[in-house]
């Protein structure tokens, strides 16, 4: 979701900022914006040391926002950039951040020119209330946002001190923000602030090469350390209610309660976000790469587990724990519950089937938008299991402060981004090696997910004393066995694009499963949904009978996830049932189950049977099929409109 980036120092920051925005690109938006202070330059570069502040804004792609700064000399060496996905108002340039405050009174000139420039990620709930305040004092808004409020709250405080302004006004505030800002008459000051939404500080480097706050001449602000890929690794994580002042040489953090906090407690880490995640290489699109790294994610992710041990969700030492904590975790619990949202809440649905049935647990999976909001039946024994891709998602990192609040406190997230809010406030975690994702639509972070749960599985097996050594045995070596029976679906390719072909031609689809894979059927639907535009629902099979067989036409497609398993005759007689009503079935069989292609039924053959580790597989070619349909009917399969990668406002 929106991007921020900020600069203070010595050079033109423009192209920095410009470039911070396109690696924030990934996370989707309908418009962007820079702002830098014209004075920040060095003189000499122009003859005349130019005031006041520039600005300038896009509904289209960054690249073309590049284009705009160049042909219109934006430049400065102070600066705040912005990536907006709309909430209040719509794509529009007078919605587009940066937004200006022009002060009171403001004449033509003036309004131009700007006293106040800011950017924000969140939502101000009381934005109204404020922006009436502010409009009976004389404030002009020239948008529908609910971010110029925060402008024009702190211009109404400023009187000469920016830290003193930005403090006052956030003390008014209800709601998400990361925020940056700058303003006219403080040509080499950036301050930002944050509560409910991630905000970093980027520690810039000294003539020497070196990171210290002391010496180093510019610093930087991000909403995600992947924007400052190549330009700093020294990365400061800011905490709920931070605020921070980054001056030229020097920058400084208080806390929530107004006090300067020490490097001790807001230490700088060195964060290798690698810039080149983002090339594409050979593939037509990022989503398509994604899909085809995941025997190497896989891989990465199960490298080192030798065995089922409670270190495996110690985060990587994040809390300092040792593994014997998470060992009492397990032996103390007596039932999961799992949050998330999205296709993390599917992977959720399908690690409810591995914990009751291999660990014996009671699960219960909640979407996170909605648990937080009714009431629910606290359990002191429960480990709460959050999963989310990025660590920021907003509803997901609510839902588990609130099932803390209720007195949960065994609480363990599996995660992709090792340095996230997620991570840091889970006691446990298990971290997926899935990499930079850049495509709306999630494939290798879920496939890891999957891994990630499995063995957690296995663990709470383990600690329960439900699984031998000759189980634990045989379900590592399946897992190991993962990256080339990975390969072996991906060389299904072929075959799916003839299917997309067909599906292309569609508007309507149903994707059906049974038991384990009805989570799978879930997440098919939703991957051709995202990025094809073509609605398509998901029902277990022995559901058709009860409404959804009434929309089965030989223009409605039926997806089938068949393996052979416990269920596979009952699935044989859901799949007759469409048959009978004239649909057209597409299956995905594996090889014993005796599915064979015929007159309205297409059959693509799975390379082997694996068992509880099957939705692992059969999700690639849905993944597959939605990408070629997305393709074949030219939609921006990377970037689906009115989506966003991380969502990090509720």
């Amino acid at each position: 979701m929106c991007g921020i980036v900020g600069a203070v120092s010595t050079r033109n920051i423009v192209p920095i900022l410009v470039q911070g925005l396109q690696r924030l690109e990934y996370r989707g938006y309908d418009s962007c914006g820079v702002a830098v202070h014209g004075a920040s330059i060095d003189a000499s570069r122009h003859g005349t040391e130019r005031g006041g502040l520039q600005r300038a804004r896009s509904t289209a792609r960054v690249a073309e926002l590049l284009e705009q700064v160049q042909a219109e000399h934006v430049d400065g060496a102070t600066g705040i950039a912005h990536t907006r996905w709309a909430t209040h108002g719509a794509p529009a340039v007078h919605n587009a951040h940066p937004h200006f405050s022009h002060g009171l009174g403001a004449d033509a000139a003036a309004r131009q020119a700007g006293r106040v420039a800011l950017v924000h990620n969140g939502i101000i709930e009381n934005h109204e209330e404020l922006r009436r305040a502010l409009q009976a004092r004389g404030y002009v808004f020239a948008s529908q946002t609910d971010t110029e409020v925060i402008a024009h709250l702190v211009d109404s405080h400023y009187s000469g001190d920016l830290f003193e302004a930005v403090q006052a006004t956030v003390a008014e505030l209800h709601g998400a923000y990361a925020i940056a800002v700058i303003h006219k008459d403080e040509p080499h000051r950036v301050v930002g602030a944050r509560a409910g939404s991630p905000l970093i500080l980027g520690v810039g480097k000294d003539a020497a090469g070196s990171a210290a706050a002391s010496s180093s001449r510019e610093h930087f602000l991000a909403s995600d350390a992947m924007a400052l890929a190549g330009v700093t690794d020294q990365i400061v994580y800011l905490e709920e209610g931070d605020l921070v002042d980054l001056q030229l040489g020097r920058y400084w953090i208080v806390g929530q309660d107004g006090a300067a906090l020490t490097t001790a407690q807001r230490p700088v880490r060195t964060v290798l976000a690698h810039s080149g995640a983002a090339e594409l290489g050979p593939y037509r699109h990022y989503m398509q790469k994604e899909i085809f790294e995941q025997p190497r994610a896989i891989a990465d992710t199960l490298e080192g587990v030798e065995g089922i041990v409670p270190e495996l969700f110690d985060g990587a030492g994040q809390h300092g724990q040792p593994g014997a904590a998470a060992w009492r975790v397990f032996k103390e619990i007596d039932n999961v519950l799992i949050l998330a949202c999205g296709t993390s809440y599917y992977s959720g649905c399908t690690a409810k089937y591995w914990l009751e049935e291999i660990a014996g647990i009671p699960t219960q999976v909640e979407v996170a938008s909605e648990y937080r909001y009714r009431t629910s039946v606290p359990n002191p024994r429960t480990l709460v299991v959050t999963i989310t891709q990025s660590g920021e998602t907003a509803d997901t990192l609510a839902a588990l402060r609130h099932a803390q609040s209720l007195g949960m406190q065994h609480t363990l997230t599996i995660c992709n981004v090792a340095t996230s809010a997620m991570v840091r406030e889970c006691k446990l975690a298990y971290i997926t090696r899935a990499g930079v994702e850049i495509g709306v639509a999630s494939t290798k972070a879920f496939t890891t997910q999957l891994a990630g749960l499995f063995l957690l599985t296995l663990a709470l097996a383990q600690s329960k004393g439900r699984l031998s050594e000759a189980q634990e045995a045989a379900h590592l070596k399946a897992m190991r066995h993962l990256p080339v029976a990975l390969q072996a679906v991906l060389a299904l390719e072929p075959q799916l694009i003839s299917w997309a072909e067909d599906f292309a031609r569609m508007e309507n689809a149903l994707f059906l499963g049974r038991g384990l894979h009805y989570p799978i059927a879930l997440e098919g639907a939703l991957k051709l949904k995202e990025i094809s535009y073509i609605h398509a629902e998901a029902y277990p099979a022995g559901e058709l009978k009860h409404g959804p067989l009434a929309l089965v036409t030989s223009a409605m497609p039926v997806v089938t996830v068949a393996p052979n398993d416990a269920l596979l005759e009952k699935l044989k007689s859901n799949m007759q049932e469409v048959r009978a009503r004239a649909g057209v079935l597409y299956v995905l069989a594996d090889g014993d189950t005796h599915i064979e292609s015929s007159e309205g039924i297409h059959v693509i053959r799975m390379p082997e049977h694996y068992g509880a580790l099957s939705p692992l597989l059969h999700v690639v070619p849905l993944q597959l099929l939605a990408y070629h349909t997305a393709c074949a009917r030219g939609t921006d399969v990377d970037k689906p409109r009115n989506l966003a990668k991380s969502v990090t406002v509720e």
